[in-house]
């Protein structure tokens, strides 16, 4: 009886030390954060007294802000959760809507159910990239409609992420992140990796089949220039395409590239992107948020030290929300978003 007595205090000892373990992990200090400064104009964008501010912790891989301006709070996509969650100053962190990525009735056999990157419409309404049913689909009143989830009768891979142009146009990506074998996967239907554009009518174009994954995706002020990452370690680089008259792209060529970084070990590949209103295009890549200036100067760096996936700017327009891995961060600036 006494040995029986023993063992089960011992295992009940190692279950509080198995969930003591878990908290500690869940509540392990962020990596440092800190700010890299490489040309002057970077103080005109984010003041020297910045702070990198971490607004909430514990998603999967957090993906997709967005600025809700009706509600004044922010939604992104917690992807291998299948959830879009909100964050607000005033509620703090709410679950949206889930799912959001994956409808099927089937369980989900890869690793990204869910939305990716998320955009709100002239009409006002949300629309996201579905990895898991492998669309583009808005949201309206309580029900997924779709946008588009075919190219020439083959279903699209995983669209990953989306920017509309001021005449309505929508330009995203499609790599196949999504899929559960990824390029290997099965079902795989196209044998590339496109950059399409939807115009309003339904019309949708391929533009380009270059890049081996694209995957952020942003345009200029003028809706001139459209900036598309590239996640791949091999060619760990952002490419700009000049927009012409007509919706299509001229002859892409390289912005930067950090392929170098990449192959030092630092954390994360191109990935989201936003582009202010004065053109400058902040980024997420190896170790966190690149800005650029549009010629494509290096000005500096937001340094999360951690894989980032995307960005977002909200609230007056000047706070820079970054979605990095695990955390929700923001950073005040003194820069401004389109459309503010």
């Amino acid at each position: 009886m006494r040995r029986r007595i023993v063992l089960k205090l011992f295992l009940g000892a190692l279950a509080l030390a198995s969930l003591d373990s878990f908290t500690r992990a869940d509540e392990m200090p962020a990596p440092p954060r800190a700010f890299e400064r490489k040309d002057p104009k970077f103080d005109e964008l984010v003041p020297k007294d910045a702070k990198v501010e971490e607004l909430a912790a514990g998603f999967k891989w957090s993906e997709g802000p967005v600025w809700d301006k009706k509600t004044n709070s922010l939604l992104f996509s917690d992807i291998p959760n299948n959830m879009i969650r909100r964050w607000s100053e005033k509620d703090g962190l709410q679950e949206f809507l889930k799912p959001s990525g994956y409808t099927g009735t089937a369980a989900f056999t890869g690793e990204e159910p869910g939305s990716n990157g998320l955009a709100f419409n002239k009409a006002g309404e949300l629309v996201m990239c579905q990895h898991g049913d492998r669309r583009i689909a808005k949201w309206v009143d309580g029900k997924f409609v779709t946008v588009v989830d075919k190219y020439m009768g083959k279903r699209l891979n995983s669209p990953n992420d989306l920017v509309y142009h001021p005449n309505g146009d929508l330009y995203f990506t499609d790599p196949p992140y999504g899929l559960p074998g990824q390029m290997k996967d099965p079902g795989k239907e196209l044998e590339f990796q496109g950059v399409y554009r939807l115009k309003p009518n339904g019309e949708l174009t391929l533009l380009t089949k270059v890049m081996s994954r694209p995957n952020g995706i942003g345009l200029s002020p003028d809706g001139k220039t459209l900036y598309v990452a590239n996640s791949d370690p091999e060619k760990a680089n952002w490419m700009s395409f000049p927009v012409k008259a007509d919706g299509t792209l001229g002859d892409g060529k390289q912005f930067f590239d950090t392929t170098d970084l990449v192959k030092a070990k630092k954390p994360g590949l191109p990935d989201g992107l936003k582009v202010d209103a004065a053109g400058n295009v902040w980024a997420t890549g190896p170790g966190g948020v690149f800005v650029f200036d549009p010629t494509g100067k290096h000005l500096g760096t937001i340094v999360t030290n951690d894989k980032t996936a995307n960005v977002g700017f909200g609230g007056d327009g000047s706070t820079l929300y970054v979605t990095a891995n695990h955390n929700l961060i923001r950073v005040k600036t003194k820069a401004k978003g389109q459309g503010y």
